[in-house]
């Protein structure tokens, strides 16, 4: 069970940092408990802040800030993972003090903090596989999603061709699949997407991926090529 909390003084902030979290820790099918705190006072009187694994802390709050808050927790515990929220970059470097583990700005990017929490939890040796589950009339399939080579659409039937090359057909749509997948997926078509860590080689009209290889449309040519870019230099 992974315990998390969330320290803001604003509501809409909680619940903005809530929801993007609790759509990646499903999607990693962990089971976990989320604790929200309206301010560094109610978070100290709670005991729960002694074993919180993971804590996102707002630095600016009133009464007692972020940084006393953080100050309080670290006299008591030394394994609370301390993430940062904050709308003024020039804050982050405080957070040495305390031994901050990272930190969010605001406005919030979902893909920020899903990327956070997942190195969050990779700290706390936690397994971060992410799986893509598929309904069928034989069961219930649980994919690897980094075991993915692509998704291709036709009408209203998507197929995933997975790395031993088998391959898995279901209805539904690919802007709805993208949307909980990893960052290494992009498109390449409007008809195909693809796991960026499978891709071998990008020529004039195709994208090869492995044994397979699947069609590059002008509309994504220039955002596959960054990507892939990005990729190599990594």
């Amino acid at each position: 069970m992974i315990s998390i909390g969330i320290c803001d003084d604003e509501a809409a902030m909680r619940k903005s940092l809530r929801t993007p979290l609790e759509q990646k820790l499903q999607l990693l099918g962990l089971d976990y408990q989320i604790f929200e705190y309206d301010s560094g006072e109610s978070l100290m009187r709670g005991q729960k802040a002694q074993w919180i694994d993971i804590l996102f802390l707002d630095i600016e709050m009133k009464a007692l800030s972020g940084m006393d808050t953080a100050r309080a927790i670290r006299k008591q515990n030394t394994r609370t993972l301390l993430i940062f929220v904050t709308a003024y970059p020039d804050f982050v470097f405080q957070g040495y003090e305390v031994h901050a583990f990272h930190y969010i700005l605001k406005p919030y990017d979902e893909r920020k903090i899903k990327s956070v929490l997942e190195q969050a939890l990779k700290e706390l040796g936690k397994n971060t596989s992410q799986y893509f589950t598929l309904e069928q009339k034989s069961g219930v399939y649980k994919i690897p999603v980094e075991k993915i080579v692509a998704f291709s659409s036709d009408k209203r039937k998507l197929m995933i061709t997975l790395e031993d090359g088998d391959k898995l057909t279901f209805y539904g749509k690919l802007d709805n699949v993208m949307a909980d997948l990893p960052d290494y997926f992009i498109r390449c078509h409007n008809r195909h997407l693809v796991n960026l860590n499978f891709v071998t080689a990008l020529e004039k009209d195709n994208c090869i991926c492995d044994t397979c290889s699947f069609p590059i449309s002008r509309a994504y040519r220039s955002p596959l090529d960054i990507a892939f870019a990005r990729l190599l230099l990594q």
